[in-house]
């Protein structure tokens, strides 16, 4: 399974999609405001792959030395590859 999430941390939305990735041991790409998630324990030990929207990032001035170890950037098309390998997506929270 596979959770993208666009909401930031500070939201209800936000949280309850971090929150059902966790429950379902899923992944999850963070984009727009969901991009603050992946900076140094914001995911509280988020045990599957976290993706980050690399241009996203780079907007709201999130570098590289702030983000959690193991997080991959990505662009649009990886999320696409991405999304298009996964037999369930469920997103935009």
């Amino acid at each position: 399974m596979f959770v993208i999430v666009k909401s930031g941390p500070d939201t209800q939305d936000g949280k309850r999609g971090i929150k059902l990735a966790r429950d379902m041991s899923a992944d999850i790409c963070l984009i727009q405001n969901a991009v603050y998630f992946a900076q140094k324990e914001r995911l509280d030990g988020f045990c599957g792959k976290v993706y980050l929207l690399d241009k996203d990032a780079t907007l709201r001035g999130i570098r590289d030395d702030e983000l959690e170890t193991g997080t991959k950037k990505i662009d649009y098309d990886g999320l696409v590859e991405i999304m298009a390998d996964e037999d369930k997506i469920v997103g935009m929270f």
